[in-house]
């Protein structure tokens, strides 16, 4: 579904816990044909996943409040958000 209504062209990250159908073979090719990176939790700590989850949440509510012109604004603004 991600990938399938992603609005841009570049590669993307998909983050995951350490779920075994995220380290299917399947799931795998398909992140590869779709320049998808996987990037899974490294420990069996549920509070990495949560992490995550939250600044995700802080992003999509408190900071991308409106659609950036270009991907190097939107890299400013991800950054600029998570160290402040």
């Amino acid at each position: 579904m991600a990938i399938e209504n992603r609005l841009y062209d570049h590669g993307g990250i998909d983050h995951s816990d350490r779920g075994l159908q995220y380290f299917s073979a399947l799931y795998q090719s398909v992140l590869e044909a779709n320049n998808t990176k996987p990037s899974i939790t490294d420990g069996y700590d549920c509070s990495q996943n949560a992490l995550v989850e939250r600044i995700n949440g802080i992003l999509k509510q408190e900071f991308l409040l409106y659609q950036c012109n270009t991907f190097s604004e939107l890299q400013i603004l991800v950054r600029e958000s998570i160290s402040n």
